[in-house]
């Protein structure tokens, strides 16, 4: 499947779950490979609005802040990220937003 296609199968399945983490955050992730960061920002902030726990957005959304040049907001971002890691227990995620942390405060 192209990317359009992929964007129009997500889409289906978000009519029936409008408020699905997963598919919100990876119809977001479809949109940065396209260089809409703007959409994706939008719905990266949806999914972290629904389930703060959904510990893979902040990564991502962190990473288009900083693209953006807001350094301070994505470092911010970071910091929750780490935190909500630390609630749920997910040790891979917490490294991978520790280390994108480190690389952009040091």
């Amino acid at each position: 499947l192209n990317v359009l296609d992929r964007i129009e199968k997500l889409n289906s399945f978000l009519e029936r779950q409008p408020e699905e983490p997963f598919l919100l955050h990876a119809l977001a992730l479809e949109f940065v490979s396209r260089g809409e960061d703007e959409r994706a920002g939008e719905l990266f902030e949806k999914v972290l609005q629904l389930d703060p726990q959904y510990t893979g957005t902040y990564y991502h959304l962190a990473k288009l802040l900083e693209r953006r040049g807001s350094r301070e907001a994505a470092a911010e971002l970071y910091e929750i990220g780490m935190e909500a890691c630390k609630k749920v227990g997910d040790e891979h995620a917490y490294r991978e937003l520790k280390n994108a942390y480190d690389d952009l405060i040091y």
